[in-house]
């Protein structure tokens, strides 16, 4: 077995990862390496062709992969390591990585800090409880959009869409360019998974319509899919009989869900919040496990990149002053708490007597208007700003400077 001892090592080579690594060398880290899965680093930007990519980071309008490609471009310039085409098998408490791919075989790498940035994955067919057979032509959306994007197949020719994630709402646009006839997006939900520019630009724009509470409830089809029949659910998202109605379609779209990728983080013994399916994190974006950090989707699923790459360059400065001796990690910590419509928090929590400026990011319950963030601690209030809009798809951040050894109350409410 080939071992290695480096300083850090990012689990990883997506936009969290990539920007984890250049900010750790930034801060003086020694020996940095990044370790990715697939041939090529970038993650699952290289097929996201469209754009909208790196308005708050670099003020552009940037397609996926012109963003990743700022970053690769950087790390290829630089002295950190990448090993690509690589799987890591287990990490364990003491920072140790077992990880192997054909060129080196079996590896144990001992590292003085790891940044978990394994990024997230999609819910599939067998997780919504469709029902039916198991016919060709059911796919995810990230599937489908790597399909046309990359591999350059049409994987139907009349599709429907199921959920109203973002990834779902950017392949009916792709798939109304590539002439597949999109007959609509069906969402369980009383109200869209997806950003509101992302209905206008890729569903209204294009007629296509969407059909809230709505849902899939048969699969038609044994070899390969005829159609599927929908119907409304109520309140309680249970099936409204009378009103089933079949669709004939050879391509059915899932966009129902993103999954943190923590199987890693899990069989590492890392404490988990089940509201963000991600690891609970502190101001540093260190875990339950000192000297191991996480950032990007692994954490909690963003909806913007920019917030991805940034969280990235937060854990590593962590990670950075893990190394250097200058982290406190037996501080004890106070937790951010989730006030009035507030759904979760990310950090969870905060190093007592951290006077260091925090970024919260959070997601909202409830779609509302004109509503006043606010964050509390011990009486203080550090933060009230007023908001237009809020919606659960959008993250909301906001940056703190904790003034009291005493929670973080999060409130957004009616202004």
């Amino acid at each position: 077995m080939k071992e290695m001892k480096i300083d850090i090592a990012v689990i990883g080579g997506g936009p969290a990862g990539m920007a984890a690594a250049l900010e750790a060398r930034r801060q003086g880290a020694g020996k940095v390496m990044i370790i990715e899965r697939d041939i090529e680093p970038g993650g699952i930007l290289q097929q996201c062709i469209h754009d909208g990519f790196g308005l708050h980071r670099f003020k552009k309008r940037l397609s996926g992969t012109d963003y990743a490609q700022r970053f690769i471009d950087e790390v290829e310039a630089s002295d950190i390591e990448v090993l690509l085409d690589t799987m890591v098998l287990e990490i364990t408490r003491d920072k140790v990585i077992y990880a192997c791919n054909n060129r080196d075989g079996m590896m144990k790498i001992r590292c003085g800090a790891v940044i978990l940035a394994m990024g997230c994955r999609e819910r599939t067919a067998s997780q919504v409880l469709l029902y039916g057979y198991r016919p060709a032509g059911v796919m995810t959306a990230g599937s489908v959009q790597r399909y046309i994007n990359m591999e350059g197949y049409l994987p139907g020719k009349e599709a429907v869409i199921l959920g109203s994630g973002d990834i779902g709402l950017i392949m009916a646009r792709r798939m109304t360019l590539e002439h597949i006839k999109v007959k609509g997006v069906y969402e369980v939900m009383q109200d869209p998974g997806g950003l509101t520019r992302n209905i206008v630009q890729c569903l209204d724009d294009y007629g296509i319509p969407l059909h809230l509470a709505t849902t899939v409830t048969w699969i038609h089809g044994k070899e390969r899919l005829e159609g599927v029949t929908v119907a409304k659910v109520d309140e309680h998202r249970k099936v409204i009989p009378g009103t089933e109605e079949f669709i004939s379609c050879d391509l059915l779209v899932l966009a129902v869900g993103l999954i943190p990728e923590n199987e890693l983080s899990v069989k590492a013994g890392i404490e988990m919040d089940p509201r963000t399916r991600g690891p609970v994190l502190d101001n540093h974006f260190m875990t339950s496990v000192p000297g191991i950090f996480a950032a990007g989707n692994v954490a909690v699923v963003f909806d913007l990149v920019d917030y991805v790459s940034e969280s990235g360059e937060i854990a590593a400065r962590g990670a950075a002053a893990y190394l250097n001796g200058t982290l406190d990690t037996e501080a004890e910590a106070v937790e951010t708490v989730p006030g009035e419509n507030v759904n979760f928090i990310v950090p969870q929590r905060v190093r007592a007597g951290s006077r260091e400026e925090t970024t919260l990011f959070m997601r909202v319950k409830k779609p509302e208007k004109s509503v006043r963030l606010t964050c509390e601690n011990g009486g203080e209030t550090l933060v009230s700003k007023k908001l237009k809009t809020v919606a659960p798809p959008e993250m909301v951040a906001c940056t703190v400077t904790p003034g009291h050894d005493a929670p973080l109350v999060v409130d957004v409410k009616e202004a």
